[in-house]
């Protein structure tokens, strides 16, 4: 049993064949259409495409000019990487508790935790379920960035609207699990011009041209470096990969739902939490996490092994995470919400294409070999 398996063929490999068949391999042409096609997806003016969502996240931190002493507010309940791009550059993660039924950052939850020096503020979509981003955009200060964490939701809404509506910057990855993959990559949407054209800079080392820029039309344009930035580019090898997956996302959706709808049902009157899904919300299902009483977690993860059935963690609490404990001293207490979820939390084997009877193993394990350990 797997506990997943992209969509791509070998049928994918002659896109990257016909760039083979090109002098350019990195950021060129094939990168330029596909970060048109993202743009008119989500109807901005704006759009970019990036090696992972980690260094877009770090070239849109570094073009918003945010540094050590400014603050960003994040959920507690969220992958390492959101917190970790702000505490690189020197500014401090200002973590916020998450809804226990939703588990995402609530409009309230991130207001308390605006102070005189919070610059901006990246909400997650958890698992492929949309924040309230116009609630946060109206609870927020108007100088606070709204950056969307669209890592697992690249297909999803919230009362009809795509991510990059309320926020000025909304990034994705393109990573070897996301619902659109290329192995590694990401992108960035947005609307402002001016966030645009230091953003084509901070992606690649703040350069002010790229290669394909460099030597267009036969002839060398000299380039120049006027802020700092970092390697974020994506190469057109792997971009290559990404049209038709984009072209047929929510087609492929339905797929994902009917999965998700299976567990749903199969599990609801168990003793096994799940993350609650607002009528208003599509979700881009993009993990399907369970929730234990955490001093089963482990046990429970190891009898779904042992019937050969793959699991993983999504996600614990950052702040209780070695690095940031010490250095903050947060504790259990601090964000209880999170901590708890992250305790308990036990992501299932979730993908496109997964066979019916593997998915009725793991629902069978779960009620034979799981639900026992949690009385």
């Amino acid at each position: 049993m797997q506990f997943y398996r992209h969509g791509l063929s070998s049928a994918d490999a002659k896109a990257v064949a016909e760039v083979l068949d090109t002098p350019f391999l990195t950021s060129g042409a094939v990168g330029k259409k596909v970060e048109a096609q993202i743009a008119e997806f989500f109807g901005q003016p704006y759009a970019l495409l990036v090696n992972s969502w980690t260094n877009g996240a770090l070239a849109v931190l570094l073009a918003l000019d945010i540094k050590p002493g400014d603050e960003v507010i994040i959920p507690a309940q969220t992958f390492i990487a959101t917190a970790n791009m702000v505490e690189l550059i020197g500014a401090k993660p200002v973590f916020a508790d998450v809804d226990p039924h939703t588990l995402l950052l609530t409009p309230e939850s991130a207001a308390r935790a605006v102070s005189p020096r919070t610059r901006a503020c990246i909400p997650v979509h958890m698992y492929g379920l949309m924040c309230d981003m116009a609630g946060l955009r109206a609870a927020l200060p108007a100088h606070v960035t709204l950056i969307e964490d669209c890592a697992h939701c690249f297909e999803g809404t919230r009362d009809g609207e795509p991510p990059g509506k309320h926020a000025e910057v909304a990034i994705f990855s393109f990573y070897a699990t996301k619902n659109v993959t290329c192995g590694e990559g990401g992108a960035i949407i947005l609307k402002d011009e001016k966030l645009f054209a230091a953003l084509q800079q901070t992606r690649l080392h703040g350069m002010s041209a790229i290669a394909a820029d460099r030597f267009k039309a036969g002839q060398y344009r000299h380039w120049d470096m006027a802020r700092l930035g970092v390697k974020a580019n994506l190469p057109d090898l792997l971009a290559a990969l990404l049209p038709n997956q984009i072209a047929t996302i929510r087609e492929r959706l339905p797929a994902r739902t009917a999965l998700v709808e299976r567990y749903r049902t199969e599990l609801a009157n168990l003793p096994i939490r799940l993350q609650t899904l607002p009528d208003t919300c599509v979700s881009a299902h993009h993990l399907f996490p369970i929730h234990v009483k955490p001093a089963a977690r482990d046990a429970a993860i190891a009898a779904l092994n042992a019937a050969g059935i793959p699991v993983t963690v999504n996600y614990r609490s950052v702040p209780t995470l070695t690095y940031y404990r010490e250095k903050y001293g947060y504790t259990q207490a601090s964000f209880p919400v999170s901590h708890e979820w992250g305790e308990g939390e036990i992501t299932l084997p979730l993908w496109p294409g997964m066979p019916d009877e593997d998915q009725t193993k793991i629902i069978e394990t779960l009620r034979s070999a799981v639900v026992p350990l949690c009385g």
